[in-house]
Formats: structure tokens, C-alpha cells, sequence
């Protein structure tokens, strides 16, 4: 078993044992690697185990902020991990585009098609993605693309939830360990809307705007010209002090939103997937 830093549980050691034995059995792997908790984790077990025979591959498209590259290469870089980098366009895919309920299964259709042919290039026999068992919950329409396209998903395989990888990738000294959860660009838009390179960019700015003043696991997600701000509950009361409340509303209209508003529910995943059961698409 690869050495820890922290004792683990029995629980969790036979998960992490799990794991071990289903990628030793693969021999090689392309790991689809976001710069996320989940992907970081399976890249780095399978790196420990596989060695060069394990690589990360990277799609960038329009929907990936800069930073997320960044912190990709910078991990692989660190530990001296093959990383390549491919251009995907799933603007060019017409459901995608117009932001239809199953522009995920487009989008992860295209993406880990164009990593198989990484992978075939350079020899590698099988492509993993770092979905876990709590994404089984919610309405996942890409993992139907990779299911059809037979991508392996080991963290799910082993049982592993985001709990178990965030405590996995704390006794492993992953700087992911306490990284706030991503989805792409793309599910900050209200099913329906076109997406355009311009409205991810007013998104990414948006966001990397409440980054910069400290927010963490912000959304912010457009209905039309209205900017929906989703902080941590605990942040709520931040968000809405006067001085920084009227900062955040001017750099949203500088930015092109008409409307600014702050969700009082706060940050949770999913939340544009409510419309799936009560508004005009359904799942």
C-alpha cells in the first residue's frame, strides 16, 4: 500500500487497497485530469503505482479558467508527471451550445473521445475518470458518455466518497486536499440559455473577482442578463456588508450583468438542475 502521512481507518485503508489492486490490474492509464480533488487523487495513486505508464491529460476549452490550468500543470510539474494538454471545442456541438438538460453527456462525449486518442497514441490501454460515489446522487448526465465510451472510474469502483478523498489526499500532502468543489463554466447557465465564449468569460471574471476577495466555492450563475451569487452559507453576511456589497455590484456591471443578486440559499452543487423537475425541461 502506498505510504501515508496520517494513520487511516480500517474503512479507509480497504478502500484505498481497493483502489491499488484495480489500477495495478490496468498496467497503464490516462487519467482525465482536471486539477480537481477527485482527478488529483486518482493521478496520483495511479503515478505511485504505474509510474510513466500513467499519464494526465488535460481537454482545455473555453469553459476551464486559467487558473484550474494552472494549478494542473503546476501538481504534475511537482511530482514529475507526464501531462499533456488537448484542445476540445464542445461549442461546435449544437445541444451543448443551446444548453440542453444533457449537455454534460455532449460535452464528456467529446472530451474523453479526443483522451482515448491521446491515450492510443502514446500506448496507453485504458482512460480513468475521477468520479465518486457521491455523484451517483444528482442528475449526471455525462456519466452516461462515459459509461458508453468504457472510461474506468476507479474512485467509484473502490467506494470511495468526497469525504474518503479529501482525507485520502490529506495523508497523501496533496495540496487538492481542501480545495474547494469545481464544475466547468458551462453549469453556471439556466438550461435553455446559449452559451457563448463571451458569457463563460463574464462568468470566469465574475468569479475569479469574488476569489480574489476571499470567497471560496463561489458560483455565480447567469439567468440572462441577472448575476446569481452563491457563497457558503456562513458567507452570506459578508457578501451583503455595506461597502464590499456595493464593490461586488459595481465590478458585476463593469463586468456586463444588469442585475446582481445574492442567492440566500447559498452554494450548493446542482442547484440549476431544480428547473429539470419544475420547469420547462424535464429529465
Amino acid at each position: 500500500m502506498i505510504r501515508t502521512q496520517k494513520t487511516l481507518s480500517e474503512d479507509l485503508q480497504g478502500k484505498l487497497q481497493k483502489l491499488e489492486e484495480y489500477i495495478r490490474g490496468l498496467g497503464s492509464l490516462a487519467v482525465g485530469f482536471s486539477g480537481g480533488a477527485d482527478s488529483a487523487l486518482l493521478l496520483y495513486v495511479a503515478h505511485e503505482l504505474l509510474g510513466d505508464m500513467a499519464v494526465a491529460v488535460t481537454a482545455k476549452d473555453a469553459s476551464m479558467p486559467e487558473r484550474e490550468l494552472t494549478e494542473a500543470v503546476s501538481f504534475c510539474e511537482d511530482r514529475n508527471i507526464r501531462h499533456i494538454i488537448c484542445d476540445v471545442d464542445p461549442l461546435k456541438i449544437d445541444e451543448y451550445r443551446n444548453n440542453s438538460p444533457d449537455r454534460c453527456y455532449h460535452c464528456k462525449h467529446m472530451v474523453f473521445s479526443r483522451i482515448k486518442s491521446v491515450a492510443e497514441e502514446k500506448g496507453i490501454s485504458y482512460v480513468a475518470e475521477g468520479s465518486n460515489t457521491d455523484d451517483m446522487g444528482d442528475y449526471r448526465p455525462g456519466l452516461r458518455a462515459v459509461s458508453e465510451l468504457g472510461i474506468k472510474s476507479p474512485l467509484r469502483y473502490a467506494g470511495l466518497c468526497k469525504q474518503d478523498i479529501r482525507d485520502l489526499s490529506e495523508a497523501f500532502a496533496l495540496p487538492t486536499w481542501n480545495k474547494p468543489s469545481y464544475a466547468c463554466l458551462a453549469s453556471r447557465f439556466v438550461y435553455g440559455e446559449e452559451i457563448t465564449r463571451e458569457k463563460l468569460h463574464m462568468i470566469d471574471m465574475a468569479e475569479q473577482f469574488l476569489i480574489d476577495k476571499g470567497f471560496a466555492g463561489v458560483r455565480v450563475r447567469m439567468h440572462g442578463n441577472l448575476a446569481r451569487i452563491e457563497v457558503s452559507p456562513k458567507d452570506i453576511p459578508k457578501i451583503t456588508l455595506d461597502g464590499l456589497r456595493e464593490e461586488i455590484y459595481d465590478q458585476m456591471r463593469k463586468i456586463g450583468f444588469l442585475y446582481v443578486t445574492a442567492d440566500m440559499k447559498g452554494y450548493r452543487t446542482g442547484s440549476m438542475n431544480a428547473s429539470l423537475k419544475d420547469g420547462p425541461f424535464r429529465a
